[in-house]
């Protein structure tokens, strides 16, 4: 979930991290962080650039379902959040 970010974000010092010298000071993120509202964003953007760099094809109905077929056989993977599904007519492949 730690993808890069496309915008800039700053967060508090965490409770038990913070800088006695400094209590006031911020963090800026350069990737996401698990709970963050841009981390699921950023994880899926990173795997879609992945999956369409490898020639799995990303659906037209439905952006978040991706296929490739290879001879006759056919890979599907759903990805919903934080969470993949996938599945093959060939074993190998999953």
């Amino acid at each position: 979930m730690n993808g890069p970010l496309s915008e800039l974000v700053y967060v508090e010092q965490p409770p038990g991290f913070e800088d006695p010298k400094h209590p006031d000071y911020v963090f800026k993120l350069h990737k996401t962080l698990y709970g963050l509202k841009q981390a699921p964003r950023a994880w899926y953007e990173c795997l879609r650039e992945f999956l369409l760099q490898n020639g799995v094809v990303m659906g037209k109905a439905d952006s978040t379902l991706f296929t490739q077929k290879v001879d006759k056989d056919l890979f599907v993977c759903q990805i919903y959040v934080d969470d993949i599904i996938f599945g093959s007519t060939n074993e190998k492949f999953c």
